[in-house]
């Protein structure tokens, strides 16, 4: 098939949504292996906006996923370590993952896509055998985000790296959708894009807030701490262990990994919330969260963003303004703290 026919193959339907939220209407479809949801008010050119955030899931799968064998990033794996010709939507989802390994002093790292195929998540998520055998294949440290090259559009792999963009390619699929589907609706009330629970938003709020139930991805095992918060403005993004498992032999497997060791990380926390300005920065702090555990948590008390965590026997903690009520709102803090370091990655040396 090619790139072409496969861009314009008709996209899943988007089923509606009831809602008690007066005003507000809400569709969901799967996408990316997760579930996508987007709400919108007023409702009047909603069509407009699913349409617009099709196209954007639709361009994000063809530039990054790695279950593709038709997609730019499958491409580039199959390069065998030449500089190729990427287009600008993939150059920046690049740009994104090694801005975020940077700024996390490399926590949150795209080269462990090896690690996770030697672990048997190679393939899309639904598709995976969840007894598999045990692997032989020794774990090691990821070859490191230093490894890429990346020059404006120009991408030059390692040969024995694989990247995997999950860290932060989600939330940058919800920061595109939302700003898409406003511009789509003549940037009149407001949108919610939701991907599998990393939301971003644009425009204006519903009075009071889009109501978000704060859970576990893709949803909280019973007992489980669940919170109602208000967002305002700004993103919203949750990482967990306690979703996307797998089994080999004895060992159960998660999809977080560690990248100093090549293994799922086995930090404090189950579950991380983190809200910032961007999904994509919220994504990559809620990864680097799981990975990192307390170290993290001090950063991003002094950079002020709010996260909520949950660990292994459901105990919870907030940091910095999370809130501590149900249904109250969400201070983000203003200022994109990853875009400078975005912009800087796509002229690294």
């Amino acid at each position: 098939m090619s790139l072409l026919k496969a861009v314009e193959a008709p996209s899943p339907a988007w089923d509606r949504v009831d809602l008690a939220e007066t005003g507000v209407t809400v569709a969901e479809r799967a996408a990316l292996g997760t579930t996508a949801r987007v709400a919108a008010w007023p409702p009047e050119r909603f069509t407009m906006a699913l349409a617009a955030v099709d196209r954007e899931l639709e361009a994000l799968d063809h530039q990054a996923s790695r279950f593709r064998s038709d997609s730019e990033i499958s491409r580039l794996h199959r390069s065998h370590g030449d500089t190729l010709l990427v287009s600008e939507g993939l150059a920046d989802a690049i740009a994104a993952a090694l801005a975020a390994a940077r700024w996390t002093n490399g926590l949150v790292d795209p080269t462990v896509g090896g690690a996770l195929v030697s672990l048997g998540y190679d393939r899309d998520f639904a598709t995976i055998d969840a007894e598999g055998a045990l692997t032989t294949l020794p774990r090691r440290a990821a070859p490191g985000w230093s490894s890429v090259y990346l020059q404006d559009r120009l991408v030059r792999l390692p040969a024995e790296v694989t990247l995997d963009l999950g860290a932060t390619a989600k939330g940058l699929g919800s920061d595109r959708a939302a700003a898409a589907a406003f511009a789509a609706t003549g940037r009149s009330g407001g949108i919610l894009v939701s991907l599998g629970g990393d939301i971003a938003v644009a425009g204006h709020c519903p009075e009071g807030g889009w109501p978000v139930q704060v859970a576990e991805d893709p949803i909280p095992h019973e007992g489980s701490p669940t919170q109602v918060v208000r967002l305002t403005g700004g993103a919203l993004a949750t990482s967990s262990v306690g979703c996307r498992r797998w089994r080999r032999g004895d060992q159960e497997l998660h999809h977080i990994i560690d990248p100093r060791t090549g293994s799922p990380s086995n930090g404090p926390w189950r579950t991380a919330s983190v809200g910032a300005s961007t999904c994509v920065a919220a994504n990559a702090v809620s990864t680097a969260l799981i990975v990192g555990g307390k170290e993290v948590e001090r950063w991003i008390t002094d950079i002020g963003l709010p996260a909520r965590l949950i660990g292994h026997d459901d105990s919870v903690r907030l940091v910095g303004s999370w809130p501590a009520e149900d249904g109250a709102a969400l201070a983000i803090p203003q200022g994109d703290v990853l875009g400078s370091f975005i912009r800087a990655a796509r002229s690294m040396p």
